[in-house]
């Protein structure tokens, strides 16, 4: 990790898992000024898909050329959660099940730990996140993000902070913003069992995005593998 360095003038390291909501933080902050994209693998069952979208979403506009490479990092989950969870398996709760049943423990303090490391050695001063309103989760809090904001600044010896700009943002809004920005919405990936690039349908996080778009007035592009339930 130490031979890498920031792209000149950059000071954010965006967290980007190739979903939709990512993507367009992403493309939020570079229209603000340069930044460098972070995926962190952590041995869950849907990164292959995530990572590919990844690649595809940075080589087309409005990002191509803009935005440099993806810095990839790695903390695996695999030691601490049971062979048998469905983030490792791959089977997802159902379509209509409440964000609760999808809660990945320490999933934000292990993609900040990581990325917040990078910081240090990268000389960046900033990670941007993206949970949205309503997220219930203990480590999606400005509470937690105050805490690891001194954290990682006390424990690297190195000033980083944390931003969370769609904290008060619902999915059709930042869809619409999303939209605003140009953002290829086809070449991001919301779902938790992506079937050879498609969306699956069936899960709950294809519901969110479904649900979202049509709130958002907005078509939405996502090739489901199974039509989402009416």
């Amino acid at each position: 990790m130490s031979t890498r360095s920031a792209p000149a003038g950059a000071s954010t390291a965006v967290l980007l898992s190739g979903g939709l909501d990512s993507a367009v933080l992403l493309a939020d902050e570079a229209s603000c000024g340069p930044v460098q994209p972070v995926y962190v693998r952590a041995g869950l069952a849907w990164e292959d898909g995530e990572r590919a979208m990844v690649d595809r979403l940075l080589a087309a506009p409005p990002l191509a050329g803009r935005v440099p490479p993806v810095v990839e990092l790695s903390v695996s989950v695999a030691d601490v959660y049971a062979p048998t969870h469905w983030a490792l398996r791959g089977t997802p709760p159902a379509y209509d099940t409440p964000d609760e049943d999808v809660y990945l423990a320490g999933r934000n303090i292990l993609l900040l730990s990581k990325a917040g490391v990078l910081c240090a050695k990268m000389g960046l001063d900033r990670i941007a996140i993206g949970p949205l309103a309503g997220n219930p989760f203990p480590d999606a809090t400005p509470e937690f993000f105050e805490s690891m904001e001194r954290t990682l600044s006390l424990g690297l010896a190195h000033a980083v902070t944390i931003a969370a700009p769609f904290a008060r943002m619902h999915k059709a809004e930042v869809i619409a913003r999303g939209a605003a920005l140009h953002v290829p919405f086809e070449l991001t990936i919301s779902c938790m069992n992506p079937k050879e690039g498609r969306h699956c349908g069936a899960c709950s996080k294809c519901r969110e995005r479904h649900d979202a778009f049509a709130e958002a007035g907005i078509a939405d592009p996502t090739e489901y593998a199974a039509a989402p339930p009416r």
